[in-house]
């Protein structure tokens, strides 16, 4: 209202109106009507041009779900776009009244909204703009929270986090204390299921159907699933189940024909991954049936008027008298499916959805939806991944703002130095799970396309797939995040180690993870993986070292092992001068053997892991506190450098084990053996250092270690307190204790 007031008052343009709220002086303009719908801001520096009025509730060529940059009022700077119909929303139940075209309007005014905020903040962006008029049609129809909508992976949830009082908090997404990228139960009563991970959704969906049978509730459960998440096998396995139990509940698949993860990476023009992809885009083109439909339509226009609404709307997409070549996949498995729905029609999916919502019926019912990723922002539609996730950007262009980092990732270190091995040897294979981006392995394609495999997102399978062509006597690298090999745990055990089969486990995104927080966080695989016998683990300190464990893993023939390292960019060595080749060729490392980086007498600081570069940094905090400390970057946790320990327990009076991941690893292998061999037995004071028993939220790298205990001052203190100087170590937390009030 102060908005509208103040535009009408001063009798100027929405951009001049808009301006002076924010505190810009403008000379005061005259606005003239150039044309219908279209009128021009006169002003003396001549800033502004002729706008169209009009296209702002029209869209682009007419379509209301286009967002031009070009309609953004650009020299406003960090003001937010024109909101006022979602200005007038905090929460599903503002929208329950709105007519079609308000509905139309509002979801215009949230893409425009999420395309400005996460300019701002970075996070998932093309997924968000895809589903913007199914969430509003969503929660337009149903009633949430009691009406449960489960959203498969979150990444795209940020329009329901927006439409469910969380707007005013979507400039702290992914940060520190702030909002999550996923869902969270505890962020909001409109997230029923927290995710992160793929292919949950329908398992939790049916779940929470039987609960309310049980509890002789009639409230409605929605699943969100995407044609990416249903590629899991975990997806079919709870629509088979959900097919034999029988119970109500609405499964929405979104097809936005971006099976994997990226599909289109490398510049190509690369189809989806897998045979899903092909059914449904059969599916979507079906001719006869789109023909019948035509038939159905003519048909319908003979009878009155409410019986042609139902078949224009139900009847149209329904597939009960037949079946698109694919579709009998769904409903053999005992969905009643309907589609393919336009789902950026915000007509036809109201009325599906209403439709569906109020039909008494019995059993699961399968609505899919055909979106574009990216939907309404030219820059994400033109791109390949069609901007996933971003980091911020310019929202005219959409060129992502990236800081230039001095050295590269321990990814693309990663990518870099399994291709020296694969041009050594041409038995080097490379696998991931619908992340090529993420792991490096589109490097890697780059180089040897015929070499890499996407899987898609199948965990379990391609981890068997790995340990098949390792049976063949080819060297299997299956590139995958350490929190999502927990996805295929049971095949590292069976498949791989039991039979001694030579996979190679390459864990990106070990120890904290960042904005993507608790559900990516890479805390458990020291622990998961050294309680399997035959398993050969290393940890690189720096980019050196994990060029040097590529070299040397590619050479373990006779079982399987695995490399952990973390997100982020190296420390910025020499690679010549530690021994690595021009084309980033590692070299071959003692198995089971650490290194002593430096001397001392009081403490020993035994590490595993790029966490030895804080075990340095403490080492430095010791010195100037008069404490001589040894640190010991101990490489291999399996075998691990037995005599290497048995120096650093014999020569120390204190020793601690410092990793960054949880209970049960690195520390644990170490006291194990300290034990059985009574090296605990004497006067030695033994500390280990890990992850605290907790989940930890997303925020900062640097601040996620900090609230975990294992900054370098932490190290150093929990060193000094065990020497007995409870002061000093208090004194050296003294700055992070102040920051932390």
């Amino acid at each position: 209202k102060q908005l509208r007031s103040t535009t009408m008052a001063a009798s100027k343009c929405d951009v001049c109106a808009r301006a002076e709220l924010a505190g810009k002086k403008f000379v005061r303009p005259r606005v003239q009507r150039v044309a219908q719908g279209t009128r021009r801001c006169v002003r003396e520096d001549g800033l502004h041009r002729t706008r169209r009025v009009a296209a702002r509730a029209q869209g682009l060529s007419g379509d209301p779900t286009k967002f031009s940059v070009d309609e953004r009022d650009g020299d406003l700077g960090d003001l937010k776009p024109y909101t006022p119909l979602l200005d007038t929303v905090n929460y599903p139940i503002h929208i329950k009244n709105f007519s079609i075209d308000q509905l139309k309007q509002l979801a215009r005014e949230i893409r425009a909204d999420v395309i400005q905020s996460v300019s701002k903040t970075g996070g998932h962006l093309g997924s968000s703009l895809g589903v913007v008029e199914l969430t509003v049609a969503l929660h337009h129809i149903f009633n949430t929270p009691e009406d449960r909508i489960i959203w498969d992976v979150g990444h795209q949830a940020y329009p329901h986090k927006i439409l469910t009082g969380r707007r005013n908090r979507m400039s702290t997404i992914r940060q520190s204390h702030g909002l999550s990228g996923f869902t969270k139960r505890t962020e909001s009563e409109y997230d029923p299921f927290g995710a992160g991970h793929s292919s949950t959704s329908i398992s939790a969906g049916l779940g929470m159907a039987v609960g309310r049978d049980f509890k002789n509730k009639n409230n409605k459960v929605i699943a969100v699933i995407g044609d990416g998440a249903i590629t899991g096998g975990m997806a079919y396995e709870a629509l088979n189940n959900a097919g034999f139990l029988d119970k109500n509940m609405i499964i929405i698949l979104n097809d936005n024909n971006q099976v994997s993860l990226p599909t289109q990476y490398n510049g190509k023009n690369q189809d989806p991954v897998g045979a899903m992809s092909g059914m449904l885009s059969r599916l979507q083109s079906n001719r006869p049936l789109r023909e019948l439909r035509e038939i159905a339509k003519g048909v319908s226009k003979q009878f009155p008027q409410p019986i042609q609404e139902l078949t224009a709307k139900v009847d149209e997409y329904a597939r009960g008298m037949i079946s698109g070549s694919g579709s009998t996949l769904f409903e053999e498995l005992g969905m009643y499916y309907i589609g393919t729905v336009d789902g950026h029609n915000l007509n036809d999916l109201v009325s599906i959805l209403r439709e569906v919502k109020n039909t008494e019926s019995v059993g699961p019912v399968l609505i899919h939806i055909s979106t574009e990723k990216g939907r309404g922002y030219h820059p994400a539609e033109n791109a390949s991944d069609k901007m996933h996730g971003v980091v911020k950007y310019d929202v005219k262009t959409g060129k992502q703002i990236k800081a230039q980092a001095k050295v590269a990732s321990y990814t693309q270190f990663f990518a870099e130095g399994l291709i020296a091995e694969a041009e050594a040897d041409d038995r080097v294979i490379g696998i991931h799970a619908a992340m090529g981006g993420g792991t490096g392995m589109n490097i890697f394609e780059k180089r040897f396309p015929e070499r890499t495999f996407d899987v898609g997102i199948a965990e379990q399978h391609a981890v068997t797939f790995a340990a098949g062509l390792a049976t063949e006597g080819l060297k299997p690298w299956c590139a995958i995040y350490s929190t999502f090999l927990q996805r295929g745990y049971d095949q590292v055990v069976h498949d791989c180690a039991l039979q001694k089969l030579p996979v190679r486990f390459a864990m990106d995104r070990a120890g904290l993870v960042g904005a993507d927080g608790a559900t990516h966080c890479g805390a458990f695989d020291v622990a998961y993986m050294g309680c399997i016998p035959n398993m050969y683990m290393c940890a690189p300190s720096d980019e050196a070292e994990l060029l040097h464990m590529i070299a040397t893993m590619n050479q373990i023939d006779d079982a399987p092992s695995c490399i952990r390292f973390p997100r982020g960019n190296g420390v910025g060595v020499d690679l010549a001068e530690a021994g690595v080749g021009p084309n980033k060729k590692g070299s071959v490392l003692d198995i089971g053997k650490g290194r002593i980086l430096r001397g001392g007498e009081d403490v020993a600081l035994v590490a595993y892991g790029s966490i030895v570069q804080y075990a340095l940094a403490a080492a430095d905090i010791l010195a100037a506190n008069g404490i001589s400390a040894t640190v010991a970057d101990m490489r291999w946790c399996k075998p691990l450098d037995t005599n290497l320990i048995n120096h650093m327990a014999k020569e120390h009076p204190v020793m601690i084990t410092v990793e960054e991941g949880s209970i049960g690893g690195f520390g644990a292998h170490v006291m194990q053996y300290m034990a059985m061999n009574g090296m605990m037995d004497g006067n030695l004071k033994f500390r280990p250092m890990i992850l605290p028993d907790r989940f930890i939220d997303h925020g900062a790298q640097k601040e996620q270690l900090e609230w975990a205990g294992l900054s370098p001052s932490h190290i150093a203190s929990t060193a000094l307190a065990t020497l007995g100087r409870e002061r000093d170590s208090l004194a050296v937390l003294e700055p992070h204790l102040m920051g932390s009030a």
